[in-house]
């Protein structure tokens, strides 16, 4: 509705109008670039592992670090291989973000328990919290 205005001085309304959607167009926009560049993705380990089954089974944080140890006892991290000893240098930099983001280790069924048990360790002395390393399972 628009208001118009009379020879006599008063004003009378045309029903004919309609608002204008541009800026609430616009504002949609805004929001939707906003949100789409402050989405975090969560980096998937690059390989796929046969993870055991569990007993019990909790839901994984959204905000981790996932590490992925394949039957052949390779460790991959973004689907690079970074074994072992580079475990250190992927998870450091992660912390110094956010000192309490957990490190999720996914471990094929077939993978050497003491490796496992070394990407556990390298983690703890990159200075992950003792229980923010999980070993994931389907």
């Amino acid at each position: 509705m628009s208001l118009k205005r009379r020879n006599s001085g008063s004003f009378s309304v045309d029903d004919d109008a309609k608002p204008d959607l541009s800026p609430m167009i616009d504002c949609v926009f805004i929001l939707l670039i906003f949100f789409i560049v402050t989405t975090v993705f969560q980096k998937p380990p690059g390989v796929e592992v046969s993870r055991p089954e569990a007993r019990l089974g909790s839901v994984l944080e959204k905000n981790s670090i996932l590490l992925a140890v394949t039957a052949e006892s390779k460790v991959f991290y973004g689907g690079q291989e970074v074994g072992v000893g580079g475990i250190q240098n992927v998870v450091r930099p992660q912390l110094l973000e956010d000192d309490e983001m957990p490190v999720i280790i996914q471990a094929d069924a077939n993978a050497l328990r003491g490796v496992v048990s070394d990407v556990e360790k390298q983690c703890l002395e990159a200075g992950v919290q003792r229980n923010k390393v999980t070993l994931a399972t389907r």
